[in-house]
């Protein structure tokens, strides 16, 4: 034990060599990777009882994943036996919570360590948790995820309403609908599950949209037996792997505005939309005005027959308030509900909303995000030595599993952190140079893309910069981040 260890261990202090924040699947793989490197110094805190992050939290009527489930795993943990093509939300928690388990992992597992602070000081991070624990690393590693804190919009009067309301991530155990009036505000990619999921038991299903998506069918069935058993042999489970990444790799064309992956995928989803929806002006109040891909692609084989029923309602008009029996639309016309449920989505890299994160001279994230959320290859920010993200800014995807960028993020890390120990150097952070050089080249692929079109989707800030997507395909990523170019960094020894 070196002399800074046993000072930290009196002070009560543990002392690790990496602190990695969350263990939802970036956590997981992240410390799974840190043994397989050798590294034993390290910890994971986990706020929750529990891993599992956003399979955990999400546990809604119909929660799913909307890529197929052989590609939706760690190429380090395969599991051949997925029971459908979309896995349910409760499989893939029981699968992070069995990759979780293994010996290699489970004893660097904090549980209950809710982070409150991390601040970089003398040279290390100083992590303050809630409890009063204290945590001192050398490298600190977030793995909070880019969808956390849920969005929850403000409505006049909500604080009136008698009846139950909650957003989608924060559904209520084992929640009875029988006999309800029930309205869903939302038509994103949690709301095309919840709704057909809710509309047998609900007396009556509202859904408040406030702009159409562009809906493709999903084409889910379960895995037959024999299938499984065939996928059992080893390497076998390798090639629905690799088929659908390639599939979605070359489907992720339609990217590229007016492309014919793009016009296949229009065509496709307005196929899908007349042979689901008869009546004209429920059709015209579910077809899209902006470009497909400028809002997230969703994938559903029973969202639109759902809304074809006639205890189901599609409202379109603007909600004015809430009323203490329910909602008021602009229009003045009353919708009375007994429970009300916001499918509203997140806010992307909220991070400062619960971990206050300060670099070099104190400086926030806050303050750094202040005008522009971006990072270094995804990974770093400027000013915070030794910070990594994990589903940074810019690298989610919305073409192909995220797994994949996790892993390459994951790689990219230990690389750099090799380099600081052949160097012989304490910390590296990105130069503002190369910072601006890559975001440079990032805006440009950015404005080449159908994700710079102007649709007003959560993937872009108040001034249309697209902070959250990858804009090209995961072999350029792949290709950009195997290894990390010393010149990009600032050195500290």
């Amino acid at each position: 034990m070196s002399s800074s260890e046993r000072v930290a261990k009196a002070q009560g202090i543990q002392r690790v060599q990496v602190a990695v924040v969350g263990a939802g699947l970036s956590g997981l793989c992240m410390a799974w990777r840190l043994r397989q490197a050798g590294v034993k110094s390290f910890i994971v805190l986990e706020k929750a009882d529990r891993v599992g992050g956003t399979w955990r939290d999400n546990i809604y009527p119909g929660v799913a994943c909307d890529v197929p489930s052989h590609l939706y795993s760690y190429s380090f943990a395969p599991k051949p036996n997925w029971s459908r093509i979309f896995a349910p939300g409760e499989e893939i928690q029981e699968y992070c919570e069995s990759v979780a388990k293994t010996p290699a992992i489970e004893p660097y597992l904090e549980f209950g360590a809710e982070v409150h602070q991390a601040s970089f000081r003398d040279g290390r991070w100083n992590i303050d948790l809630v409890d009063g624990r204290r945590v001192q690393s050398d490298v600190l590693v977030c793995a909070l995820g880019a969808l956390h804190l849920p969005n929850i919009p403000v409505f006049e009067g909500l604080e009136s309403f008698q009846g139950e309301f909650f957003h989608s991530a924060r559904w209520p155990h084992d929640h009875q609908w029988e006999g309800k009036r029930v309205g869903v505000i939302g038509s994103g990619a949690s709301a095309i599950q919840i709704v057909p999921a809710i509309a047998d038991k609900a007396k009556h299903l509202s859904v408040f949209q406030r702009s159409p998506a562009w809906i493709v069918p999903r084409r889910d069935r379960a895995y037959p037996s024999w299938a499984q058993w065939l996928l059992r042999i080893p390497g076998a489970a390798n090639l629905p792997r690799w088929f659908y990444y390639w599939y979605l790799e070359a489907r992720g064309r339609f990217a590229r505005p007016g492309s014919s992956m793009a016009k296949s995928l229009e065509e496709r989803a307005l196929k899908h939309l007349r042979w689901h929806i008869q009546d004209p002006d429920l059709r015209q109040a579910l077809t899209p005005d902006y470009t497909i891909g400028c809002k997230r692609i969703l994938l559903s084989d029973d969202y639109y027959a759902t809304l074809a029923r006639p205890d189901v309602k599609l409202v379109s008009q603007p909600i004015e308030r809430f009323t203490p029996s329910g909602i008021q639309l602009a229009d003045g016309k009353q919708y009375p509900l007994d429970v009300i449920v916001a499918a509203t989505g997140f806010r992307p890299f909220s991070i400062e909303q619960y971990v206050q994160m300060q670099g070099r001279d104190g400086r926030t994230l806050a303050a750094a995000w202040e005008d522009k959320v971006l990072a270094h290859r995804t990974v770093m920010v400027p000013g915070f030595p030794n910070m990594f993200l994990l589903l940074g800014p810019n690298s989610g995807l919305a073409h192909n599993s995220v797994i994949l960028m996790i892993e390459s993020q994951v790689q990219y890390i230990l690389k750099c952190l090799r380099m600081l120990k052949r160097l012989k150097k304490s910390s590296l952070e990105p130069l503002p140079q190369a910072v601006s050089k890559y975001q440079q080249e990032l805006d440009r692929a950015m404005r080449q893309s159908v994700f710079s079109e102007g649709c007003n989707s959560w993937y872009t800030d108040k001034n249309n910069h697209n902070y959250t997507l990858w804009p090209r395909t995961t072999l350029r990523y792949f290709w950009e981040m195997w290894w990390p170019k010393a010149s990009e960094f600032q050195w500290h020894d």
